[in-house]
């Protein structure tokens, strides 16, 4: 990397070349959500928590900064449709590099989405913001989704995954957010074939938090990275005890069992 984007790289990533990112460019799309209403008081609480970076929006990285501080920035660019529209058509870029460092942003965030059938409108922008970033120097995290949300039961498969993946790192991108294939061996052949970082995240919001720590770590085993978990951090009743347990599993290798006790 260049001196540039490694100082940007290193506000991410720790010496371990691991990271959790706390994903809050939710409420961009849907709104007002449960959990996601005091965004000043669930940074404050993610930082003293352990979390290294944040996905977010334009809003929250100009409105709190005292607030983020020294957290990495990941800058969503990429939107221009709400749960709101009686027919939402593809995304589109709605910022860009430039706006993430008007902002102070160390990266940007975009969905690449193969498979989906906006592929034709995701992937051309995205190769327009990998162009972007390497002119800038600044870190690209695409979410390299099969078919992106349209199908996930049917598309979400390890093989399609692992395309998924690959298309993303042939594209230029410097780190990939994807899902988890459910398995260590399945995800273990992803990290393998895909030669940038990957980052897992944390999907739907979880019943049971053990759940949602067992795959952090199988997937912590298979070779990711690190995580980019929202829901199941702002949404949890004490996000900062959240952010400590996942913390332990990405940064100190910890057991489940481990992490859990940080949320007592």
């Amino acid at each position: 990397m260049l001196g540039l984007k490694t100082h940007r790289w290193n506000r991410i990533f720790r010496d371990d070349q691991r990271t959790l990112i706390v994903a809050m460019d939710h409420p961009g799309t849907f709104g007002m959500m449960e959990g996601a209403g005091s965004p000043g008081e669930v940074i404050t609480q993610i930082r003293a928590g352990g979390a290294d970076a944040m996905l977010t929006t334009y809003g929250i990285v100009t409105q709190f900064a005292d607030e983020i501080g020294d957290l990495g920035i990941f800058l969503r660019v990429d939107g221009g449709t709400s749960a709101l529209a009686k027919n939402r058509g593809a995304s589109q870029l709605i910022f860009d590099v430039y706006d993430a460092l008007r902002t102070g942003a160390d990266g940007v965030c975009s969905m690449g989405m193969p498979g989906s059938v906006y592929e034709a409108e995701t992937l051309p922008y995205l190769a327009q913001l990998v162009s972007q970033c390497a002119e800038w120097n600044v870190p690209l995290m695409a979410e390299m989704l099969p078919a992106g949300f349209e199908d996930p039961a049917g598309m979400w498969t390890p093989e399609n995954i692992g395309h998924a993946c690959r298309i993303g790192a042939e594209m230029g991108v410097d780190l990939i957010k994807t899902t988890y294939s459910g398995d260590v061996k399945t995800f273990r052949r992803i990290v393998e074939q895909v030669y940038v970082p990957i980052v897992v995240l944390g999907g739907s919001k979880s019943k049971d938090p053990a759940d949602l720590l067992a795959s952090i770590a199988e997937s912590m085993e298979a070779g990711a990275q690190g995580v980019a978990v929202g829901r199941n951090i702002w949404s949890y009743h004490a996000p900062g005890k959240m952010t400590a347990a996942i913390a332990a599993i990405v940064h100190e290798g910890a057991t489940v069992d481990t992490a859990l006790t940080h949320l007592k």
